[in-house]
């Protein structure tokens, strides 16, 4: 077994979808991001990269290069990243995130986002979980000028 630790921060502006695991939440805020800022995508996505040996996201998917920009990282960089630690001889076990952000709530959506997560990465829903908390009213996640994920991943060999 191998476990990896992800971590990404995406700054928060008007008028942006808010895409969190590949769901899409209302607010009127959401993400400024090369691709669709999806932090908790990326958080999960590094730390499968972490776990695998395989560096990070910025190395795999630059936030210069044109073919990301405006990607749907539930769709593209999640599943690519999945092949690598697949090729390099792993499958994802269980991750465990916490998102850190003052609003939306995310009592209701929870489990969808792990349904939506656990879908891409072929694991049970229960083998996914997901925690929210606030920034209890500090510092850029405090002010919603911002808001944090973190991921930790846990992968099985393939070799028997």
């Amino acid at each position: 077994m191998r476990v990896g630790i992800g971590w990404d921060i995406h700054r928060l502006d008007f008028g942006r979808p808010f895409i969190l695991g590949g769901i899409e939440l209302f607010h009127d805020k959401g993400p400024v991001g090369h691709s669709d800022g999806d932090a908790l995508t990326h958080a999960i996505a590094d730390a499968i990269l972490g776990a695998a040996g395989l560096g990070d996201i910025g190395e795999h998917f630059p936030d210069n290069d044109p073919e990301w920009e405006g990607a749907l990282s539930v769709k593209t960089i999640l599943p690519a990243v999945i092949e690598m630690a697949r090729q390099a001889g792993f499958r994802v076990a269980s991750v465990d995130a916490t998102i850190i952000l003052e609003s939306p709530k995310l009592a209701e959506c929870k489990n969808e986002i792990r349904r939506s997560l656990a879908c891409v990465m072929g694991i049970d829903p229960s083998c996914v979980n997901v925690k929210a908390k606030t920034g209890e009213g500090q510092g850029e996640v405090g002010r919603q000028e911002a808001f944090v994920a973190h991921a930790v991943a846990v992968l099985e060999s393939l070799k028997k």
